[in-house]
């Protein structure tokens, strides 16, 4: 009696555990549901975007001041300006030399013209 009474309780249990396991799972599985937790997924994806975005932007600004000190960009800069420099056409030398076109002389082994 002991024996039957203890595998009743123990099924009954078991089937109240069960439903009240299926019941949770379809909530956590309905559309409302599905939605919410997407929308927790995203908002929580935008942070750690935007966290990852601002530490390569704080990570930049790092390396270009490592960068400014290393070439002595933040130096005082001096009051004189070098010369400007004169291009050889303008201080009258020789003019640049142009190479002919090839619509003008097409070269006689051209096999891409018409014959």
């Amino acid at each position: 009696m002991f024996r039957r009474t203890f595998w009743f309780t123990a099924g009954a249990a078991a089937g109240v555990y069960a439903t009240a396991k299926v019941n949770r799972k379809i909530k956590q599985l309905s559309p409302e549901s599905l939605a919410a937790q997407a929308a927790d997924k995203a908002i929580e994806t935008g942070h750690r975007l935007k966290d990852f975005a601002l530490d390569v932007r704080d990570g930049m600004a790092r390396r270009e001041a490592e960068l400014g000190d290393a070439l002595g960009l933040d130096a005082p800069v001096d009051a004189v300006l070098p010369a400007r420099r004169v291009r050889a056409v303008e201080a009258g030398g020789p003019a640049p030399r142009t190479l002919p076109s090839p619509s003008h002389h097409p070269h006689p082994h051209n096999r891409n013209e018409d014959h």
